[in-house]
């Protein structure tokens, strides 16, 4: 089944206005599927911030043989490093940016 993880990240070292706020999807193919509750890890998290994030949704669509995996939303607050390069050691392991308008088309 392939495994969409999705996780929600913002800043809220800015004010409101212009506060930044990320989705980001990691997929991959795997035999077992997450539930609610589970601790989910990454190469792509920072200890810094979280040793992993829990599962808070699952979305099943056996039709297409995927599933979409919410983790808990990630707000920096105590930034010891930037939300610009825990982004980019999101990416640098697998993760990519998630438009509004592919969230909205799924």
């Amino acid at each position: 089944m392939k495994i969409n993880l999705m996780l929600f990240l913002s800043s809220s070292k800015d004010n409101r206005e212009s506060a930044r706020q990320e989705t980001m999807m990691k997929t991959f193919e795997s035999t077992i599927r997450p539930v609610k509750g589970d601790i989910i890890d990454d190469p792509g998290f920072d200890p810094g911030f979280h040793n992993g994030y829990e599962v808070v949704k699952v979305t099943i669509n056996y039709t297409q043989n995927e599933c979409f995996v919410s983790l808990l939303p990630l707000v920096l607050e105590l930034e010891k490093i930037k939300l610009e390069t825990y982004i980019e050691k999101l990416e640098a392991n697998g993760w990519r940016y998630v438009t509004k308008e592919e969230l909205v088309s799924r």
